[in-house]
């Protein structure tokens, strides 16, 4: 499977504004508080990713459906239209 793409990255420091409370239970939890976050927001960014795209192929496939309806049916304005 490779290299994941965030691990091929430059690093570079960034600033995050987080719950003391919770950084400090997760450095209880962990050695590398920086490779935790960097895996929790690759495993978010391909689940919005993987979202998006599912939402664009259903539009898709509405739009696909729909000029079928109208290509067979003709278009609900036309009985309205003077056109």
């Amino acid at each position: 499977m490779g290299t994941p793409l965030h691990a091929r990255g430059a690093r570079r420091p960034v600033n995050l504004s987080l719950s003391e409370t919770l950084v400090a239970e997760a450095r209880q939890l962990t050695d590398n508080l920086s490779a935790q976050v960097e895996i929790l927001l690759t495993e978010y960014v391909e689940r919005e990713r993987r979202a998006r795209d599912a939402h664009a192929a259903g539009l898709r496939r509405t739009a696909v459906a729909w000029n079928a309806f109208a290509e067979r049916h003709g278009s609900f304005t036309d009985e309205f239209s003077r056109l």
